[in-house]
């Protein structure tokens, strides 16, 4: 496959936590500010590495705790106004893990309002795109009955039908976590089950260079 991005695009990540790692404010970028510590700050160092005749311009709009409620009230000032060429979205963690850790009674976002918020995102930018990328969201757990798993698993394939729907290239997170947690156990990539170490974000960034076709890069 052929490289997907061309010379001088922006590539911009948005999405919860497992996008922030700590990036700069008010846009997380590789000169000044920086992309934070975890993926998108590996896929800008292999990109760059690989393909420095690119120069591209990799973004980070990753905040902490967001659910695709949250993403829908900064869409336009995050992702619209900054108007990338290839967008890159991973959401839907915070969607479930707060079903099993907040208060009874606390608002949720249920599997079709998940749908029907994202699938509103897409119709919207996917026109002004050269690229998308929809990465599912996942759970540092291999026992696929684990409640939280099963949960996950059901906004995982969400995700795979709306990459369907709008033309974009699909990274399976899930998929790749369950290739290493045959392996290994959960305990050597985080404590949580959700905020994975420095080879969690590899495992990540692996995927989706492999998932846009540049195995050569890794």
């Amino acid at each position: 496959m052929s490289i997907p991005f061309e010379s001088q695009q922006k590539l911009l990540f948005i999405g919860d936590s497992i996008t922030d790692c700590g990036r700069g404010r008010p846009l997380g970028q590789r000169r000044g500010a920086g992309l934070g510590t975890g993926y998108v700050s590996f896929v800008d160092s292999i990109l760059g590495a690989a393909h420095p005749e690119l120069s591209l311009r990799v973004l980070n709009t990753g905040i902490s705790g967001n659910r695709i409620t949250n993403l829908e009230s900064r869409w336009q000032e995050d992702v619209l106004d900054l108007e990338p060429h290839w967008l890159s979205v991973m959401i839907g963690i915070n969607d479930v893990w707060r079903q099993f850790d907040s208060e009874p009674g606390a608002v949720q976002v249920d599997p079709e309002q998940y749908e029907t918020i994202y699938r509103k995102l897409l119709a919207k930018t996917r026109p002004q795109l050269e690229g998308l990328v929809l990465m599912t969201p996942y759970f540092l757990e291999s026992n696929v009955k684990d409640p939280m798993r099963a949960k996950m698993d059901i906004y995982g394939a969400i995700t795979q039908k709306l990459a369907e729907e709008f033309d974009a290239v699909y990274v399976d997170t899930q998929a790749a976590f369950d290739q290493y947690l045959a392996h290994q156990p959960t305990q050597s990539l985080c404590s949580d089950r959700v905020h994975p170490n420095g080879v969690g974000h590899m495992i990540l960034a692996r995927s989706f260079l492999q998932a846009v076709g540049l195995n050569s890069a890794i």
